[in-house]
């Protein structure tokens, strides 16, 4: 019975390429939307940070201001890169190496276990699309296909 279900359930390859690309534009939202969020909201998330344990920590890495122009620069240039399946995991990986000291220096605090389970969720999509790359209609698959012209 458990295979008639999944069976069912499985979807056709036209439908699995369309989820692929659900999937890349998806994940890519929350980092383009933070990420002007770190312009828009930059004060309001430096107080927030300002009331972190870890400000000192923080402060010792440098500039929070900074930090936060520089995570927002990442989010939105890689999250539209990864939106469009465009150096899919590289844009990943940069996304994710950026997000993991947010995470850590953002929401491992009291009251902070919400967004800390959401980011690692995110993390784990993440390292999916590192892991497959840009999948149906990403511009990694168009170059693939296309031959590079010999020098």
């Amino acid at each position: 019975m458990l295979r008639s279900i999944d069976a069912l359930l499985t979807p056709s390859q036209r439908w699995s390429r369309i989820a692929e690309l659900i999937f890349r534009a998806f994940t890519s939202l929350i980092f383009i939307i933070g990420g002007l969020g770190h312009f828009g909201r930059h004060q309001m998330m430096l107080d927030r940070m300002a009331g972190s344990p870890w400000r000192d920590t923080v402060n010792s890495i440098g500039d929070p201001s900074v930090l936060l122009w520089l995570s927002g620069a990442a989010f939105v240039v890689f999250g539209i890169a990864l939106a469009l399946g465009l150096m899919t995991r590289l844009s990943a990986l940069v996304i994710l190496v950026t997000l993991i000291p947010i995470t850590f220096f953002t929401h491992v605090a009291p009251g902070g276990t919400g967004p800390l389970f959401k980011n690692i969720a995110i993390m784990g999509a993440l390292i999916l699309l590192m892991a497959k790359g840009g999948g149906a209609y990403s511009i990694d698959l168009v170059r693939e296909r296309v031959p590079i012209a010999r020098q």
